[in-house]
């Protein structure tokens, strides 16, 4: 696993680890890592395996147990035993199943627009095979990445500074590398389907800060689905409410005019409402 680890110049005692979501990087977190460290937090990113910096295995059993057993063996090399632990979209099912896993090791949860707040298959969603994912995945490149997100993440807008983890995210792609990084994507794809958080949301023990930009409406695998089935699909003014009632110690901020990216998409309004909540 490759990682970032960020030390202020002035340490308030407080680690955060940052998780990433599935189409972006540990370094898309640039600027909420720089805000808090500025504030005094360490700071802890991990690429995990099959993005970014990492290994992506040609043979690895997926799933959001084994991502959050390798973040807590990551920490423990780095003597950190009972930090922040904070997820965006994908990464944010992977916070909730490493505080579900490590309650006692966990300060405190936060999750920014995680995926995974409904069973997408108990929808009417089809299963799509890991072999399906891989030809889709075959055919990456920055412009479908980009106008996925701007129709999914960002409410059809579209400005200089969504582009830099677009260039990341499909870069991966390119050259010789680019049937690895579709295959590995595949696996996680099918990760991300299958294993729902949904259900075990009422079992987490940590207090919890719910970050949601309600013009959000990601949802895996909504292109496999019948039309009749995709508006119902990534409701997020609907999702944090329903996940707020159900998780015992959390605080829900919503963002009413941001999407799935808040953190990149108003870093200012971002920050002051994370540093609101863990504070």
């Amino acid at each position: 696993m490759a990682y970032m680890d960020i030390r202020p110049e002035s340490a308030n005692g407080t680690t955060i680890v940052l998780l990433h979501g599935k189409n972006f990087c540990a370094a898309t977190w640039e600027g909420t890592a720089k805000f808090l460290v500025n504030h005094g937090y360490r700071v802890i990113a991990p690429d995990q395996i099959g993005f970014c910096k990492s290994t992506k295995p040609e043979k690895y059993q997926y799933t959001f147990q084994q991502l959050a057993f390798n973040t807590k063996s990551l920490l423990d090399h780095l003597d950190i035993h009972h930090p922040i632990i904070m997820g965006h979209s994908t990464g944010g099912m992977l916070a909730i199943r490493y505080a579900l896993m490590y309650p006692a090791q966990v300060k405190e949860l936060v999750v920014v627009n995680p995926v995974g707040l409904e069973d997408w298959k108990s929808k009417g969603v089809p299963y799509p095979t890991v072999d399906q994912w891989y030809q889709r995945e075959l055919g990456t490149s920055a412009d479908r990445v980009r106008n996925y997100e701007k129709s999914t993440y960002y409410a059809g807008q579209w400005r200089d500074e969504f582009e830099k983890p677009v260039q990341m995210y499909a870069g991966m792609y390119q050259g010789s590398g680019r049937d690895i990084v579709a295959w590995n994507s595949a696996l996680i794809y099918d990760m991300i389907f299958t294993q729902p958080v949904f259900y075990e949301l009422e079992q987490l023990k940590v207090p919890t800060l719910l970050l949601i930009g309600l013009k959000d409406t990601t949802a895996i695998a909504k292109d496999f689905a019948p039309p009749e089935i995709r508006p119902q699909l990534g409701i997020y003014q609907k999702l944090g409410k329903d996940a707020a009632k159900r998780i015992p110690q959390a605080t829900l901020i919503e963002f009413d005019d941001l999407g799935h990216a808040p953190q990149i998409q108003d870093p200012s309004i971002f920050n002051a409402a994370l540093l609101r909540g863990i504070q």
